[in-house]
């Protein structure tokens, strides 16, 4: 599916939301690599993955990291968009890609 997904608040369940805390991950780093993302590789079946790197360029956990790569897996329901999860790794020199 191409088109633009904008999430909402409500799109996001209170266990996801604990783990984007947990993970350092905001609403707009998720909607922007819905937004802007390229396809995950390590999606499974039936369930999308999005990847996006950022500039990050601050401290994580005592530490300093040049990018944060944000995946996002998610699915549809009966036409229903469904956030399944969202990742954060830290680091540098991420691999990019874009679906053309």
């Amino acid at each position: 599916m191409n088109k633009v997904i904008k999430i909402k608040e409500s799109d996001i369940h209170s266990h996801i939301k604990a783990r984007m805390k947990q993970r350092g991950i905001s609403m707009e780093e998720i909607q922007a690599v819905l937004t802007k993302g390229w396809n995950a590789d390590d999606a499974v079946g039936g369930t999308i993955g999005k990847v996006f790197v950022f500039p990050y360029k601050a401290e994580w956990e005592g530490n300093s990291f040049e990018e944060k790569e944000v995946t996002v897996y998610y699915k549809y329901k009966d036409k229903q968009f469904i956030l399944l999860t969202a990742k954060a790794r830290y680091g540098k020199e991420f691999l990019r890609r874009e679906d053309k």
